[in-house]
């Protein structure tokens, strides 16, 4: 049996999650969040006082004791980090900037895209994060790389927070979405960057309701139409 697999990269705050979760619900797909995957290792290190980016030979070792799983309640998915919910805190500006600084380590990425590939492998999935289409899922039937300005992407994030109670200044989130574009950009190992098979989808200006229309057009063109 062909699962279907479906790619969308792009830049921290493009909305790559939001609208991947409506698609994702909308085709009876699964919904795979890499980023959480990521941001969820990162938690692992903050909150057991290791430095990501000086400690790494101590992150190494206790590697392989970190338990990250996704668990689906209806449509809404739960990031759980050795049995923990951590869906919310994993959100936070600390956690975002530690993300990004543990996703340059090619140990943990290894670690991380067997999980992926294997989830992918069994299901109908959307996968989003930064080098699905161009390392994780080479072979996907379909790739979207979804982008918009960063003061756009600052603008929602900043939003989100709120809706969300959290505290939140735009300043400093549009700070830390340059960081994690010069971070995920120039690293060496599976840097960010649009696959050469996948479509552009620039949203800037746009309501969500659009981006997700507009996409799901693309996925009914492309996917539905070779069912």
């Amino acid at each position: 049996m062909h699962y279907v697999s479906i790619a969308i990269d792009g830049p921290a705050g493009a909305g790559k999650s939001t609208i991947s979760k409506i698609l994702s619900a909308r085709l009876g797909y699964m919904y795979i969040d890499t980023g959480a995957m990521y941001r969820a290792a990162a938690l692992y290190a903050i909150e057991r006082g290791i430095n990501i980016k000086t400690d790494r030979d101590k992150l190494l070792k206790v590697l392989g004791d970190i338990d990250i799983d996704l668990h689906y309640k209806g449509s809404v998915q739960k990031v759980l980090l050795c049995g923990e919910d951590v869906s919310q805190r994993i959100r936070e500006n600390d956690v975002s900037i530690g993300s990004s600084d543990i996703a340059v380590i090619p140990e943990v990425r290894k670690m991380l895209v067997d999980i992926q590939r294997n989830l992918a492998n069994n299901n109908n999935v959307i996968m989003d994060g930064r080098d699905i289409g161009t390392h994780v899922l080479p072979n996907a039937d379909l790739k979207l790389f979804l982008t918009a300005s960063v003061d756009d992407r600052a603008e929602r994030r900043y939003k989100e927070m709120l809706e969300k109670g959290m505290k939140a200044d735009f300043k400093e989130i549009r700070a830390s979405i340059l960081y994690r574009d010069k971070n995920d950009s120039e690293r060496k190992t599976s840097p960010l960057k649009q696959a050469d098979d996948a479509l552009l989808v620039d949203t800037t200006g746009n309501t969500l309701e659009q981006s997700v229309e507009k996409i799901y057009g693309i996925i009914m063109k492309n996917i539905k139409a070779e069912e």
